[in-house]
Parts: C-alpha cells; sequence; structure tokens
C-alpha cells in the first residue's frame, strides 16, 4: 500500500527532549489498522516514508487521543526539509507491514 496524504506537524513534549509527528487522516488510519500483520510493540507498523528529497524507514504509532497514526518525524528530515511545528507537509508512505 502506497499513499500521499498531507498534515500538520505537531510537537509532542517528552520527559527531556521534544518530539515532532504528523497524523496521517482518519480514514487512512482505519484501512491501515485493517491490514492483516504480525503484530509489533505499541501497534506500531512499519513504513517508508518521504516528504521532499528525504526518505527514511520508520514506525507509525496509534495515537488514541487523535483517532489516527502518527508518524514521527526524524530531526534530519526536519532540518533538510525546513520543517517546524505547525507546518504542513505533504508524505508519500508506503507501508511495509501487511
Amino acid at each position: 500500500m502506497i499513499v500521499d496524504f498531507t498534515g500538520e506537524v505537531f510537537r509532542w513534549e517528552a520527559r527531556t527532549e521534544a518530539w515532532y509527528f504528523v497524523a496521517l487522516p482518519v480514514e487512512l488510519s482505519a484501512d491501515i489498522a485493517e491490514l492483516p500483520r504480525m503484530p509489533r510493540g505499541f501497534g506500531s507498523v512499519r513504513v517508508l516514508a518521504a516528504i521532499g528529497d528525504s526518505q527514511w524507514r520508520t514506525s507509525i504509532f496509534p495515537d488514541a487521543q487523535r483517532g489516527a497514526y502518527v508518524l514521527p518525524l526524524k530531526r534530519v528530515v526536519r532540518v533538510a526539509e525546513a520543517i517546524d511545528d505547525g507546518a504542513v507537509v505533504t508524505v508519500t508512505l508506503r507501508v511495509l507491514d501487511g
């Protein structure tokens, strides 16, 4: 499954660090949740993500508050693509599990 979506970057404050994510659309998250796959920790799903010229392997994680999966944005990607909190990004996502 390969999909494109647009979302707003948000910051999540952890204990000593800040993490940045973009939420997948609720409908897309539901479609991914229905894919048959082996269970993984925290309900994660392995993906290949791309924004602009940056591409990386990571996992998306379910976020109960948003009712959708969220994609973590690595610092190197945020710097390379000039992405900050509140930015709107277009993501190409290839689901590797399923």
